[in-house]
């Protein structure tokens, strides 16, 4: 097995059409490389790829990622996206093991996120986890400020600083996920 990473703009279209596969969003299903290039242009994905060059598991890296906390905005890469081909192979633990390793050598501040019932999974990657503060990161949806849907913030890599402003989230210490217009 081999861990791979590439910018949108250097997936061939079999990779696109395979990462959409396995993805299965079925607003996404139809989805054309040269519009998926364009939507994930601030993007990099990485690979768990067999001794073929066939992906065994991917995630995505966005690159335009920014939470306002108080006055200040942090930018931080997302982890997102992880899938594997095939369930209970140990091949997403494996590439989310070889992604933090390699977020950290690059000193890249990576964030990621998950619902509960994940954090097993995560912990088995020895990725840190920051239990039921995502629900107070606040996304804007039409003229609304409403909750996140996931549980936790996952630590890959991140200053201690920033570490301990994500911890000290809460009700009262919300953050807003920001948008370019």
């Amino acid at each position: 097995m081999k861990y791979q990473i590439k910018e949108t703009k250097d997936l061939t279209e079999s990779e696109i059409e395979h990462i959409l596969k396995l993805w299965d969003i079925s607003a996404w299903n139809n989805m054309k490389s040269i519009y998926f290039r364009s939507f994930f242009k601030d993007s990099e994905f990485h690979f768990l790829l067999d001794a073929s060059d066939n992906i065994l598991a991917v995630m995505r890296v966005n690159f335009d990622f920014i939470l306002r906390i108080g006055d200040t905005e942090y930018t931080f890469a997302e982890a997102v996206g992880l899938v594997a081909a095939h369930r209970k192979q140990g091949y997403g633990a494996d590439l989310v093991r070889s992604f933090k390793e390699n977020v950290s050598l690059r000193n890249i501040e990576t964030i990621g996120f998950c619902h509960a019932e994940l954090r097993p999974f995560y912990e088995k990657c020895n990725v840190e986890i920051l239990h039921d503060r995502a629900k107070m990161i606040k996304e804007s949806i039409g003229s609304e400020w409403v909750n996140a849907e996931d549980d936790d913030i996952l630590i890959f890599h991140v200053s201690m600083e920033k570490k301990e402003l994500l911890n000290q989230l809460s009700s009262q210490n919300n953050a807003y996920l920001m948008t370019k217009e």
